[in-house]
């Protein structure tokens, strides 16, 4: 999976060990973790209709990418909705 310079960053610090455990310990963790699994779990299926060269244009960006393609658009779709896509 590639990632963006944020994310790059993100994992090399913490990687690197500038991030300590925050207070509360394993219980405060355990409960971060719940919360993260509760937002990025897909609960819901969306319909749409494409054109065919749009589809497979979504199909070889995701192949190039190394990911499926409805991952490759549920991606997508998730940052236009937390308003991190950049337009380029």
């Amino acid at each position: 999976m590639k990632l963006d310079a944020d994310e790059k960053e993100l994992l090399e610090s913490v990687e690197g060990g500038a991030w300590k455990p925050a207070a509360g310990g394993k219980r405060t963790r355990a409960q971060y973790s719940r919360y993260a699994k509760a937002t990025f779990r897909k609960d819901r299926r969306l319909n749409i209709r494409l054109s065919s060269k749009d589809l497979e244009a979504i199909q070889k960006r995701a192949l190039a990418e190394g990911l499926p393609y409805q991952t490759l658009v549920s991606s997508v779709l998730h940052k236009y909705a937390a308003g991190r896509l950049k337009e380029v």
